[in-house]
């Protein structure tokens, strides 16, 4: 774990901003700081050697304003560090989405989702502890500890390197704590990430565990990773103030090296009391910033963990090329005009092995096409690489449009339903600037789901319907959009897979209809009932791994 990431600042614009205003207001608050020293010892001194009060109320002023002018200091910096949070994972999370979008579902697929939302999530407000906490003290120690050195330095150069020579046993033991720290923080995180995937499976699949009297058994299971992240998180807690203890430790016996060798002097008249004071009152200061980072970094520890994560899928993001570019279109939302699709020399690769050897097809508007070929032949990769889901090499045009325009005439349902909370209706109309009930009627009667009651409610993932409904539900939402937007392609994948022959067919029929109306319909699919309601089939053969 590093202290700071450079890619902080280039994924988050807010963090520039953060740090110079944490530099600035650094130096501030160390102006204050010796100022404050000075004059304290001045009126220590005045003090000792008897001045009337009268003639000390300039100083004393001078030292209450001093002081008001570091608690407002104070209370900026850790503002502006509240605020600084807030933009910065906002900043963070936007990027974060966008680059799950541009890696695409291919991508998605062979990543644990729940740790990709438990980062997105509690991962990222950890950020908090890093930037309240962490990141202000970081740039203080490195505005304030030398400054404050060098003020030694010039006033008693014995105390100044006494603080020399002290002060790097800190960052030893903070490097030596942060090694102990790294891997039982990322066996936290491991730990919860495994009890957040662990908890969405079982409530994914609770209702066949109760049919199958399976639940109960799972209690015991959450119950033993719910012990292994207390055990995990105990092992953090432990280190943390082991280490804040021995850096406290250091610290004040460093600067009781200090105290002794001032006093000593002191007494044999070799410094005056007013360096002496006022050296005496800097040396802790000179320790306390590098204390702080330390005793800090383990509140910043998780936001730490989750920004690397965050980090590794934005690199992946960025390095995925993007072969289509926005360019001006002539296509509008509205009436239906009839498209085809051309695939010319398209190959997709997945870390390195070939999904999908050069690929050409020409599919015709107004006619409904499969993509027919065993699991593994790559029906679904050439239908990501059409919607831009993955990078492809070669050529893939509607209508001769190669553009990232092309992707608005598509409407899509793939295998996964991905329903979210609300209505029937609202999944179906999902998108649009408003639901049109009739419409939404049409399209569950075309995606054969018209027994379904569009008011009806859905919980996240389908919750309340069946895998069959859920489907037909996706189903029904791509052709709200083809009819709603005009769309004239739409592209289906494995839609009949939890579907019983009798729906299946009726699915089909609602097919036929839309490739009657002009629409082009492309299903991938090996189902024989598919295949005989096809106006064309494309076969794909199993690609052989070079």
């Amino acid at each position: 774990m590093r202290p700071f990431d450079p890619r902080l600042l280039r994924y988050a614009a807010a963090a520039r901003l953060f740090l110079v205003l944490s530099g600035a207001l650094g130096v501030a608050r160390t102006a204050c700081t010796v100022a404050f020293c000075w004059l304290l010892s001045r009126v220590l001194v005045d003090a000792i050697h008897g001045v009337p009060l009268e003639a000390a109320w300039g100083v004393i002023g001078a030292l209450a304003a001093v002081g008001a002018l570091r608690a407002a200091l104070v209370w900026l910096a850790d503002f502006g560090s509240a605020r600084g949070s807030a933009l910065v994972k906002s900043q963070l999370r936007r990027r974060f989405v966008a680059g799950l979008a541009r890696l695409g579902p291919g991508w998605l697929a062979g990543r644990n989702r729940a740790e990709i939302a438990t980062t997105a999530g509690h991962g990222l407000e950890a950020l908090d502890g890093y930037f309240s906490l962490f990141l202000p003290q970081l740039v203080l120690t490195a505005v304030a500890t030398p400054v404050i050195v060098a003020v030694m330095m010039l006033q008693d150069a014995t105390s100044g390197i006494a603080v020399l020579v002290t002060l790097p046993l800190i960052p030893l033991f903070m490097v030596l704590i942060g090694w102990a720290t790294q891997s039982v923080q990322r066996a936290q995180w491991r730990s919860l990430t495994h009890l957040s995937s662990r908890f969405l499976d079982l409530v994914n699949g609770l209702a066949t565990l109760k049919i199958f009297g399976r639940a109960e058994r799972q209690r015991s299971r959450i119950e033993a990773i719910t012990e292994g992240y207390r055990v995990e998180t105990m092992k953090v807690l432990r280190i943390s103030f082991l280490s804040g203890f021995a850096l406290e430790l250091i610290a004040s016996l460093s600067v009781a090296l200090v105290a002794v060798s001032v006093g000593l002097r002191l007494v044999n008249g070799d410094l005056g009391l007013g360096v002496g004071l006022f050296v005496l009152l800097l040396a802790p200061e000179a320790f306390l910033p590098l204390r702080q980072v330390g005793a800090n970094y383990h509140a910043a520890a998780d936001g730490i963990a989750a920004a690397e994560d965050v980090f590794v899928v934005l690199d992946a993001a960025d390095a995925v090329p993007t072969p289509l570019t926005r360019a001006a279109s002539n296509w509008q939302p509205g009436a239906l005009a009839p498209a085809g699709v051309r695939f010319s020399r398209v190959t997709v690769d997945y870390e390195g092995d070939r999904a999908v050897h050069p690929f050409n097809a020409e599919i015709d508007a107004g006619r409904m096409t499969v993509l027919a070929g065993p699991s593994g032949s790559g029906k679904s990769s050439i239908i990501a690489a059409l919607l831009g889901f993955v990078p492809f090499a070669g050529e893939i045009d509607i209508d001769g449009d190669r553009s990232a325009e092309r992707l608005d005439r598509v409407a899509w349902a793939g295998q996964n339903a991905g329903l979210l909370e609300g209505t029937i209706a609202a999944n179906v109309a999902l998108g649009a600037a408003s639901v049109d009930r009739a419409l939404v009627e049409r399209s569950l009667a075309l995606a054969a789901a018209s027994e379904l009651d569009q008011d009806s409610p859905v919980a996240v993932n389908g919750g309340g319907l069946s895998g069959g409904q859920a489907d037909r539900v996706a189903v029904a939402r791509a052709i709200y959009r083809c009819l709603d937007r005009g769309c004239p392609i739409l592209v289906l994948d494995e839609p009949t897979a939890a579907l019983d022959g009798d729906t299946e067919a009726d699915l089909l029929v609602g097919l036929r209809t839309l490739a009657a109306a002009g629409i082009t319909v492309l299903v991938a699919s090996h189902r024989p009932a598919v295949l005989a309601a096809a106006d064309d089939v494309i076969r794909m053969a199993e690609p052989a791994n070079a």
